[in-house]
């Protein structure tokens, strides 16, 4: 695949990421006779509702996806963080049945062997049924975290290391060994979960919808890219450009360099929101918005209320409702044609629509 991230919106999980991988020709990735490894994030036991987990849907998609193309030999591997115990994440997110029904074997990584590997920082412990894969391939969820700002591609193969080194990870201060780590595992294919990542916490609680996957063969771009989305700096991730000077990818992108396979939809069902995502969405007027555009908009709002400016706010319209209805305000993507302030977009990233708040503050 060329170095590329490939975009496809939609609430049916399932149908959106098969779509995506079929369109986005994810299949050269994966040669014929190679033994494929799936890595979710099951940081802990908890549904993938709650912005934390990777929902079973995409990883039955993938499934599906390579048995159609003949290829077999699959499995799914997982470690989660110290203290949460696997086998329970397993079962809490539906990976057991997944087992079963597509007799794919799920191993648990905390009871795996390991070997030390060269890194740029020295050895780093990596467990060997990550190393051992012919394919190994990446499926992060696109979320907050308390200590690294985001998480996504890079940081979610700190999964393959055992707890013991996952600590020593801890001690070190994240960055230098995240980054490492990722030049000695290097995944075929990234399909990152953006269905619902949660705003700030790595296990989950505020979830953000936004029915979005994507993917791409280089987890720093696709951590840049991840930033955008979130209105997050990436040298604010410091792992990321770590992450590029040691060889793991880089950082750059255009606009070009984003393949949108749709459009998203407007979302009429109930979207669930946090304490958290309502008291940001307090100065919002929000009329048939999709859950791509709002969900944006509210890591905006996030990154805006950080900055103590949220009481500051302008006066915001999103939707399709909003269609050819003037606005005296702020107005999110191309649906609001006729505010007074328009931020162009279908989505709009979360960074785009962050920088023309500041700008109306200043």
């Amino acid at each position: 695949m060329q170095r590329k991230i490939h975009v496809a919106y939609g609430g049916d999980i399932l149908k959106t990421t098969r779509f995506l991988l079929e369109q986005s020709g994810a299949i050269d990735c994966f040669p014929e006779g190679a033994s494929v490894a799936l890595k979710p994030n099951l940081v802990v036991g908890r549904p993938a509702d709650g912005g934390a987990t990777t929902h079973i849907q995409i990883v039955q998609a993938l499934i599906e996806f390579l048995f159609d193309h003949n290829r077999r030999d699959v499995t799914i591997i997982e470690g989660s963080w110290v203290g949460d115990d696997t086998r329970r994440a397993f079962a809490a997110c539906g990976f057991d049945d997944i087992s079963r029904r597509y007799g794919v074997p799920l191993f648990d990584l905390k009871r795996d062997s390991y070997t030390a590997v060269d890194t740029p920082i020295g050895k780093i412990k990596v467990c060997d049924r990550a190393r051992g894969a012919d394919c190994l391939v990446n499926l992060p969820v696109l979320k907050g975290h308390c200590q690294t700002v985001m998480t996504c591609a890079l940081k979610n193969m700190k999964g393959c290391i055992p707890d013991n080194e996952k600590r020593r990870f801890h001690s070190l201060g994240l960055t230098e060994p995240i980054a490492a780590l990722n030049t000695a595992l290097r995944p075929v294919l990234h399909v990152v979960d953006g269905i619902c990542g949660d705003l700030n916490f790595e296990e989950g609680g505020n979830p953000v919808l936004q029915e979005r996957v994507f993917l791409g063969v280089d987890p720093v771009m696709i951590d840049a890219f991840g930033c955008s989305l979130m209105g997050v700096d990436p040298r604010d991730v410091g792992y990321i450009e770590l992450a590029q000077q040691y060889g793991a990818g880089s950082m750059a992108f255009t606009p070009q360099d984003i393949v949108l396979h749709n459009q998203p939809q407007t979302h009429r069902g109930a979207m669930r929101q946090s304490g958290q995502v309502a008291r940001l969405a307090k100065c919002v007027k929000a009329c048939d918005a999709c859950s791509a555009c709002y969900g944006s908009l509210i890591h905006a709002l996030a990154r805006l209320d950080e900055e103590g400016l949220l009481g500051y706010a302008p006066k915001i319209a999103i939707g399709q409702g909003m269609r050819g209805v003037p606005f005296d305000g702020v107005g999110v993507g191309r649906c609001c044609d006729q505010a007074k302030i328009k931020i162009p977009g279908c989505p709009p990233s979360a960074a785009a629509i962050l920088q023309t708040l500041r700008d109306q503050l200043k």
